[in-house]
Order: structure tokens, then sequence, then C-alpha cells
């Protein structure tokens, strides 16, 4: 998966439509949690276009993508409070990598859980990164139960969601974008992190 999105790196950043959805999902995230001094993950962050809008407000954020060229890219804007990690995210990773301590107060992920390849585990081990009371803020293509491609349906991030132990979460849809003349929806999943879980969440 790196490999391929390797290939789209140089010109992401010139992609009228890849800069629409960073505004968009830029706006509805501001509307939905407080920014101002968060310590932030941004999760599949791509070239970087949400972790610069996020570096503007937040103390501090940890980018964190597959693609090391898409992580180079990010690198080359020299973001003072941006730290990255061009890896998968996996167990070892979280145990092991010191960027990953202290824990975040909103990890974002913006057009990335649908390209993983356990949702839910990911979504658990993100919600291990999160402080008690920290948020998960999700943006992936919206589409019907069943239907193919990238995508959820509103209830399937309601239901990984709490199978992966966030509480209060809900789905909406902020925005739309426009390809070859249709509307695609845009679904955005908003949830907490609540009680520590026996895996060892209680290290706060």
């Amino acid at each position: 998966m790196s490999e391929n999105w390797d290939e789209y790196a140089a010109g992401w950043d010139g992609n009228a439509a890849v800069i629409a959805y960073a505004d968009n999902a830029y706006l509805a995230l501001q509307n939905t949690v407080n920014l101002d001094a968060c310590r932030i993950m941004d999760f599949g962050c791509g070239t970087g276009l949400l972790t610069e809008r996020l570096s503007e407000r937040a103390s501090s954020v940890v980018a964190l993508d597959a693609s090391q060229k898409m992580i180079s890219v990010l690198n080359n804007k020299h973001l003072d409070n941006v730290a990255t990690i061009a890896s998968e995210l996996d167990q070892n990773l979280v145990n092991d990598d010191e960027l990953l301590t202290p824990k975040f107060d909103l990890v974002v992920a913006s057009s990335a859980l649908a390209f993983v390849p356990d949702y839910v585990e990911t979504l658990k081990l993100l919600k291990h990164l999160l402080n008690r009371g920290g948020y998960l803020v999700q943006w992936d293509w919206l589409k019907d139960e069943g239907d193919a491609g990238y995508g959820f349906s509103e209830q399937q991030i309601k239901s990984a969601l709490t199978e992966a132990g966030f509480v209060e979460c809900s789905t909406s849809v902020p925005f739309s974008m426009q390809s070859d003349g249709s509307k695609l929806d845009v679904v955005m999943g908003v949830a907490k992190s609540g009680q520590a879980s026996a895996q060892g969440d209680e290290r706060e």
C-alpha cells in the first residue's frame, strides 16, 4: 500500500480536490472540537495538508503515514511543532516509538481508515494512544451498506467505534465533493475515549 501512495506524493499538494477535502475536513473539525493547545496525532497524514492546518493551533502534532515519500514532502515543509513517523501503525510501534508518548488529546484520520487491513483493530490502537476523554475524528467516503469500494456507511462507523471501546460515537455528513459530475458525500465519525481498559489504558 505504501508503495502505491509513494507514486502520488510529488503531485499530491497540487491536486485541487485534495486541497478542498483538507479544507472542508478542517472546517468541520473546528466546529466539532477545540483545537487550541491540543496534542494531536494525524493518522494517515499523507503530505500533511491537514497537518499544516492543525499545526497552527495545536501545541504539537505527530503525523504518521506508511508512505515514506509522502512523509518526505511533509518534512520539507519544516513545521516547527510537527514530528513525523513513516510507518504502518501496529502494536510494536505503539510500544516502542517515543513520539507516541505522552498520549494525545485528539487523533484525526482523514480518508485513511478505509485503507487499513483491520479497521476495528486500528481503532483499538488509536484509542490506546488517546488520553482519557480524548477524541477521535475520522473522514471517509460515505457508501451504502454492501457497496463496493473504499468507504463506510454511518452504521459501520458507529459499530466499529463502539466495538473498539469508544463512547459518545456519532456520525454526520459535513460536506460533499464533486467528481465527474457526481456528488460524493463525506462521512465524519466522532468518538470519545472512555474509561481505562484492561489492556493498560490506565497508564495516563
